[in-house]
C-alpha cells in the first residue's frame, strides 16, 4: 500500500510541477494546492499506514501492551492543512489584486510585465 501511495504522490508531484510552470497565475494557484496536498500525503505513508491501536495505556499497566498508531504525522498534516489554507487564500488575495491592476492573469502578456501605476490609472484609493 506504501509503494501505491509513493507513485500516487510522485504523480501529483509532477501534476502539481506542470501547473506551476505554466503561465497563468490561476493553475499556479492550483498547482501551489496540489503541491501542498501531494507533501500532506507524504508525511501521511511516512508515518507508516498501519492497523493498529490508537496510543492508549490500559488501566493497571505500566507501558504500552502492543504496537500503537505514530500520531506525530498526523499533527503534522494537520497543522499543514492549516497553513496550506492560509497560504491558499492569500494567493487568491493577490490573484485578485494582480488581476485588478494589469487586467490580466497570463504571465506572458506585455500588460502583466509592464508596471503601470494606480495613479497613472487614475485609480488612485
Amino acid at each position: 500500500m506504501e509503494a501505491l501511495l509513493a507513485m500516487l504522490v510522485g504523480l501529483i508531484t509532477a501534476a502539481a510541477f506542470y501547473l506551476m510552470l505554466s503561465g497563468m497565475l490561476v493553475r499556479f494557484v492550483f498547482g501551489f494546492t496540489l503541491m501542498g496536498n501531494a507533501v500532506n500525503l507524504l508525511i501521511f505513508t511516512a508515518g507508516r499506514l498501519t492497523h493498529s491501536d490508537p496510543p492508549l495505556i490500559e488501566p493497571g499497566q505500566t507501558g504500552l501492551a502492543g504496537p500503537v498508531a505514530n500520531a506525530l504525522p498526523q499533527a503534522l498534516i494537520l497543522t499543514a492543512i492549516v497553513i496550506g489554507f492560509a497560504m491558499v487564500t492569500f494567493l487568491l488575495i493577490l490573484l485578485y489584486r494582480t488581476h485588478h491592476q494589469t487586467g490580466t492573469l497570463d504571465a506572458d502578456q506585455d500588460a502583466f510585465l509592464t508596471e503601470i501605476s494606480l495613479s497613472e490609472k487614475g485609480k488612485v484609493s
